[in-house]
């Protein structure tokens, strides 16, 4: 596996299982301060930009224009030039061959050069990588405050920024230098109609986790390993949980269940039953984001899904697939994107969970349970173990920033029925619906839930949605409205 692999890897790892390094690009910034219940506006009202969503807009600092791109497949020189790096990446890095692609001039390459950078070291190599990406599009790192903290962060940014299109031939490129990494990747690369940009694919810097259901050890080279059907007590029992830390509260049939965030910072995925329903929970922690799928009510023929988490990213979201298949899905939305689940067109149902501290959960909801302080695997679990890792805003690449709210805001994200997609900012829905006040647009209404807020529509009914940081919401929901006091 990864042993075979020459290039000096970054240790940026990407989700959970203990503090990480990594390179900060944003800073945060403090929620809106509510006002009374009187001000709150029947339909959401556009809030105006951030002045420090991002280091960047803080400092001036804006994407040049895009470079101009020729059409069509690329030149032969250039496709023997890429030919020739990639397939010799387990003996050596042909630096004659990145600096044959800086003049031939074609930028589309430059995807190419960001996904190696993506896990070269510190070297000549590197250093020649850097320059071919200034040459084929004309901008200067120098000019980006983040690429004094992370060049290659800073050249994908760009290129996302841009939306550059990629080469013809890109997805096998990108292939051979994956599958070095991570072999097991092979099936999603073979799907050639799977619906994934691959451009925005990235490593995360952990393998894949390919453990079967119920296997509770680690994994050996470190993968990020879910916890399947953990023990639970009663509330009683999770006296060891302190009533101010934080849970993610699910209730189906009746019967509630609170998973300690600390415990899902390390598995990231859980895959459980609650009420006579089979779900999974996948949490991504670069995204501030956890959502529960019910993973039961598939057509016939279709074995349950074992859902797993693969160790790939998508502009810092994480990319979950199914064990048994080897299927991708959209983490976000819950439809599979590639493999034998995308030919049937699966698209897993989504539950609400809500993001309360323990206290207020169990004080709401008396017969819940709680998972057991080991997990019931035996496992100690640091209370922190991320260690403020994700404070300052995404650490891999997501391109601009939408500044209506400052990057790490947590929002509640829904889709309206009209289909049109609602944020409403956590803190100030909250504030105002501890103040008696009502929160609703496009015909979601916000409630509270222990400590946390869910919606419904106007008759009461359930209506999913999940909360995220503001960066994640946004940039996979773009044309979001947001709810905001004026």
């Amino acid at each position: 596996m990864m042993r075979r692999f020459l290039i000096l890897t970054v240790a940026l790892a990407a989700c959970g299982g203990g503090t990480q390094t990594g390179v900060s690009t944003t800073l945060s910034t403090s929620s809106p301060t509510a006002t009374s219940p009187a001000t709150i506006q029947g339909e959401p009202v556009l809030i105006p930009p951030a002045t420090n969503a991002s280091i960047r807009n803080q400092l001036g600092f804006a994407f040049p224009e895009a470079p101009a791109v020729p059409s069509g497949p690329p030149e032969p020189a250039l496709v023997e030039a890429l030919d020739s790096l990639f397939s010799t990446l387990t003996t050596a890095i042909d630096i004659a061959a990145i600096d044959r692609i800086a003049e031939l001039g074609d930028p589309r390459a430059t995807w190419l050069l960001a996904d190696l950078l993506s896990v070269l070291g510190a070297g000549n190599a590197r250093s020649i990588s850097l320059n071919a990406f200034e040459r084929l599009t004309g901008a200067v790192l120098d000019d980006d405050p983040v690429a004094a903290l992370s060049p290659g962060l800073s050249i994908s940014d760009h290129l996302i920024a841009w939306d550059l299109p990629a080469l013809e031939g890109y997805q096998d490129w990108k292939a051979q230098l994956f599958l070095l990494i991570e072999p097991r990747w092979e099936p999603f690369f073979d799907d050639a109609d799977a619906d994934i940009d691959w451009r925005h694919i990235g490593w995360g810097g952990v393998p894949m986790d390919a453990r079967l259901l119920g296997d509770p050890n680690p994994c050996p080279e470190g993968c990020i390993p879910a916890l399947d059907d953990p023990a639970v007590t009663d509330a009683a029992g999770g006296d060891w949980y302190a009533d101010d830390r934080v849970v993610f509260g699910i209730t189906i049939g009746g019967e509630s269940r609170a998973y300690p965030k600390h415990i899902m910072e390390i598995h990231e995925m859980v895959n459980d039953t609650i009420g006579g329903r089979r779900v999974a929970i996948p949490y991504c922690t670069l995204c501030g984001s956890a959502q529960a799928y019910f993973t039961d009510n598939l057509p016939s023929g279709i074995e349950t899904p074992l859902l797993r988490t693969s160790g790939l990213l998508t502009r810092s979201n994480k990319v979950m697939f199914d064990r048994n298949t080897f299927s991708v899905f959209d983490t976000f939305t819950g439809v599979a994107v590639s493999g034998p689940l995308r030919e049937r067109g699966i698209e897993l149902e989504q539950t609400s969970l809500v993001i309360s501290t323990w206290g207020d959960w169990k004080l709401a909801h008396p017969d819940t349970t709680i998972v057991a302080e080991d997990g019931g695997i035996g496992r100690d679990y640091p209370l922190d173990p991320l260690g403020g890792r994700d404070d300052d805003g995404p650490i891999f690449p997501v391109g601009e920033v939408d500044e209506r709210l400052g990057v790490q805001e947590k929002v509640l994200g829904v889709i309206a029925d009209d289909g049109s997609p609602v944020a409403f900012p956590v803190a100030a829905a909250r504030a105002v619906l501890e103040a008696g006040g009502a929160v609703e647009a496009l015909g979601v209404v916000v409630i509270m839930d222990a400590s946390g807020v869910r919606a419904t529509d106007e008759g009461g009914a359930e209506m999913v949605g999940h909360e995220a940081f503001w960066f994640a919401w946004s940039q996979f929901h773009p044309e979001t409205v947001v709810w905001a006091l004026q």
